[in-house]
């Protein structure tokens, strides 16, 4: 076993390690933004905490940036295996039976990364740069910046959340194929634990989608 994961450390195993962590990144970033669904004072209040908790932590800003790290390296590898892939297949055949076998977003993994790629950096330019950066913020009671009544704003504008809800749809679809390939990619074969991984990627892409989904579209409905 030992044996075989290192003749596969390849760029596709890169891709699976960095798809995971970002997976886990979805994880602790949805726990965080579920605050914006508490009453309006203890939501800004307690996000606000939170988003200058997460901007002056040292061992968190570390973090980020690994992050920032992985965000790049899996788009580049993408990027990297779909050319290779295509070279690799050469001039398309007139008659492809490959959609019998295979899902239309498991073909479409590039696309559906594409969306996600553009919606981050709309999303670091409108909350992350203009926190950091912006220096227009004006502060709550606690001294803070107060992030919570820029996010609450940019939700209340119909074009947003539907450019938000449309990002989170590929992003599920994206995950639901993307979590199961990448245990195959680092070498997990065995049918029971491939039927596992199969139904967790299935209830994680589910959750994670509604879960981003139901902030922007109730912060909406309240305003």
């Amino acid at each position: 076993m030992i044996v075989y994961f290192k003749n596969t450390l390849t760029r596709k195993n890169l891709m699976a390690l960095t798809g995971l962590f970002l997976s886990f990144f979805l994880i602790i970033h949805l726990l965080g933004n579920l605050q914006l669904l508490l009453p309006e004072e203890q939501a800004r209040l307690q996000y606000n905490w939170y988003s200058n908790f997460l901007s002056t932590n040292i061992l968190v800003e570390i973090i980020a940036y690994v992050l920032y790290g992985c965000i790049l390296a899996h788009t580049i590898d993408a990027i990297y295996l779909r050319i290779k892939s295509k070279k690799a297949n050469g001039p398309r055949l007139q008659y492809n039976r490959r959609s019998r076998a295979s899902t239309w977003y498991s073909r479409n993994m590039m696309f559906l990364g594409i969306i996600i790629f553009l919606f981050l950096v709309i999303h670091f330019k409108d909350f992350w740069y203009a926190y950091k950066y912006g220096g227009q913020l004006p502060f709550d009671e606690n001294g803070y910046k107060d992030l919570y009544s820029l996010v609450v704003t940019a939700f209340g504008e119909l074009w947003y959340v539907l450019l938000y809800s449309l990002a989170f749809l590929a992003l599920g679809f994206h995950l639901l194929h993307g979590v199961f390939s990448a245990h195959r990619s680092l070498g997990v074969y065995h049918s029971f634990y491939s039927r596992l991984i199969k139904i967790l990627s299935l209830v994680f892409a589910i959750v994670i989608t509604l879960g981003y989904l139901i902030i922007p579209i109730t912060i909406y409905c309240k305003s």
